[in-house]
């Protein structure tokens, strides 16, 4: 299965930056690609989410949707996600908030498997690109937001 493993430096505390990414519901407010997310159940102690989410591939023109089931550690800053269901054939992965300097590093690895039928298999490379990208721009978006330029 690919994988895509992004870090970015953000020059805030990993608290501020955790706070900020585990607000998934205020994603679309921030990020283009992301058209909405849902908190369809959460966990008393909200360790626990199922989120359905809905993305944009504009190169595609397509839209994919799919529900994550995430945990959330308030301790350690992390998150571990796994889609329940959905338009990949697998989706997994985490996210780490770690201090660095005065700043935080937020680590993210994402497991996919996107099979496009009308496309077919001969664009992987394209597939993973788009991954890789979305995952810059999710950081990027996060990181924005969390230096107070959004």
């Amino acid at each position: 299965m690919p994988t895509v493993q992004n870090s970015i430096l953000i020059d805030a505390s990993p608290d501020a930056v955790y706070r900020i990414a585990r607000d998934v519901e205020r994603f679309p407010d921030f990020m283009p690609d992301v058209q909405r997310i849902t908190v369809l159940e959460a966990s008393e102690d909200g360790t626990r989410q199922v989120v359905a989410w809905v993305g944009l591939i504009p190169a595609f023109k397509l839209t994919v949707k799919w529900t994550e089931e995430d945990t959330w550690d308030d301790v350690a800053r992390t998150c571990h996600f796994l889609q329940v269901k959905g338009d990949f054939n697998a989706y997994s992965g985490s996210w780490e908030f770690n201090a660095e300097g005065s700043g935080t590093r937020f680590e993210s690895v994402v497991n996919y498997e996107l099979e496009i039928p009308t496309i077919g298999p001969l664009i992987r490379g394209v597939v993973r690109k788009i991954m890789s990208d979305n995952v810059d721009r999710l950081q990027a978006a996060i990181k924005k937001r969390a230096e107070g330029k959004s």
